[in-house]
């Protein structure tokens, strides 16, 4: 979640206006059926922003309904489908987590474990230093490790135009991502405060492999993806493309949201690592944040360890690799949202994982996601289209999603 559950987002000066399809997956209610016209406003109205296309699915007790806007290609004008498969950005850092915590449960490794321990001689110079931070602390972020995407030239080799079409293809191992981080100073004491920093969950990432002895996507896979079934989940690593049924992801590569428009679609992963490097639909993420939420991938004593947050700001907090946001309305949702070039994305639950929302935007420069979360939770409609909502967390506090230019988050 992107969470606060709102974020400033820069609006496209022309808007693409085109009416929601209602997608009509099997036992599903299209949305307003159910209550959702404000959801499929919300929906709507990113699409008048400058969002190319939306796709959403959502859960309300026994009743599944999905909801589509916009065009999932420009060139041809294909709508977005129910069905499509994008990449999730940082709500990988929750399947990461409960990895972790698994591991934990099974008596592997210990959260109070420093990342000293398990990767000696990593974390280490100018005031860095793995042995005085804890694996806990890298799950909710209070490590104080600097955030690698932060770096100014990773920035721009990265997520601007003349770097983006010079590197996209480039292969990064995690411990080139966790030296850049090394060559800037701390944030801050380790448990002293909070700050979003990507290079937490790369480290996590790598935690697992010295655990397991595989690759971190490979428990991923077998822990999570296969026991739920999430057979439009996977863990790309150097994989440049999304597999099928997907759309094109699309970005202005800017510092602004005007200019030209860029599809992105193709990218080596790497670069964000466990980070932000997965693939998944709406379908498959609101399984996941139900499942999770209802016990059934930890034991008690992990999930409570998981949904104990430290503050992010007046109203939301942070627990490991899990947003807590209390919306307007006082409803209290859980989940992550995550951005990677051309995509945006969001999947939140209440806390008994009975109603679920899960969407993704296929362009990453313009519209209002906490709306889209507000509308379904709250019933509450857009003021006007491409209308602000407050700050992003990530990109200026830390957390969710970090665009404009685009960042992994």
């Amino acid at each position: 979640m992107t969470v606060r559950m709102t974020r400033a987002t820069l609006v496209a000066a022309t808007a693409v206006a085109l009416s929601v399809a209602l997608a009509a997956p099997a036992a599903a209610t299209p949305a307003g059926a159910g209550g959702h016209d404000a959801t499929r406003k919300a929906i709507q109205a990113a699409v008048d922003a400058g969002v190319p296309g939306v796709t959403a699915t959502g859960k309300d007790g026994h009743r599944t309904w999905s909801a589509t806007a916009g065009v999932g290609n420009l060139k041809t004008g294909k709508p977005r489908s129910a069905d499509d498969r994008y990449r999730v950005g940082s709500i990988t850092k929750t399947f990461v987590a409960t990895v972790l915590l698994q591991l934990e449960a099974e008596g592997r490794l210990s959260l109070d474990d420093s990342v000293e321990k398990w990767l000696p001689g990593l974390v280490r110079g100018n005031g860095h230093d793995g042995g005085r931070v804890t694996l806990r602390q890298l799950l909710n972020h209070t490590s104080g490790i600097f955030n690698y995407t932060a770096d100014d030239d990773f920035g721009r080799t990265y997520f601007l135009k003349d770097g983006f079409f010079e590197h996209r293809y480039d292969t990064h191992r995690p411990e080139e991502l966790v030296a850049l981080a090394m060559t800037h100073k701390p944030d801050f004491e380790p448990g002293t405060s909070w700050n979003y920093s990507n290079t937490n969950f790369v480290l996590a990432g790598m935690v697992v492999e010295k655990v397991t002895g595989r690759p971190y996507g490979d428990a991923i896979r077998a822990r999570i993806i296969e026991p739920l079934h999430l057979t439009a989940t996977s863990v790309p690593g150097t994989r440049v493309t999304v597999p099928g049924p997907s759309s094109r992801a699309y970005s202005k590569l800017a510092e602004t949201a005007t200019g030209p428009t860029y599809d992105v679609t193709k990218i080596n992963p790497s670069l964000a690592h466990a980070a932000g490097e997965m693939v998944s639909s709406s379908t498959d993420l609101g399984r996941f944040y139900a499942a999770l939420l209802r016990g059934r991938l930890l034991p008690r004593e992990q999930l409570a360890e998981m949904t104990t947050t430290v503050p992010m700001s007046e109203t939301n907090g942070y627990g490991l690799g899990l947003m807590k946001a209390e919306l307007t309305c006082g409803v209290t949702v859980w989940g992550h949202g995550g951005g990677i070039h051309g995509s945006i994305s969001e999947a939140v639950t209440t806390r008994d994982g009975r109603k679920s929302l899960a969407f993704n935007f296929n362009g990453d420069w313009s519209g209002d996601a906490g709306a889209v979360v507000e509308a379904e939770f709250c019933g509450k409609e857009p003021v006007r289209a491409g209308s602000r909502a407050g700050a992003d967390p990530e990109r200026r506090a830390g957390s969710g999603v970090r665009f404009a230019p685009p960042r992994i988050g």
